[in-house]
């Protein structure tokens, strides 16, 4: 028997998210069913949706600079602003030089 490890992008989910994307993938993509179930609207669910996309993202992130993955989880997290966080990186950058 081999015990397989979560990819590392699934295993820094939360399990909210985790139990969402269990849902999204029984309900074969269908952003109106899970709309459905969680009895809210499709933009809601599009917008949670998009954000978990960001999240995984994110985590591939997180190895190549783990200062920009930083404030970019806490701009997805919504504890920073987006114009903050861009502002952040873009000096964080220039004072590296790149």
């Amino acid at each position: 028997m081999s015990i397989e490890l979560l990819p590392e992008w699934m295993a820094e989910l939360e399990e909210e998210d985790m139990a969402f994307i269990k849902r999204f993938l029984l309900a074969s993509g269908s952003l109106k069913e899970v709309a459905g179930q969680y009895g809210v609207t499709y933009p809601t669910v599009r917008l949670r949706l998009d954000r978990l996309i960001q999240k995984i993202k994110l985590g591939e992130d997180t190895a190549a600079d783990p200062y920009i993955a930083t404030i970019k989880r806490l701009a997805v997290n919504e504890k920073l602003d987006l114009e903050t966080a861009k502002i952040l990186i873009a000096e964080y950058k220039k004072a590296r030089g790149e």
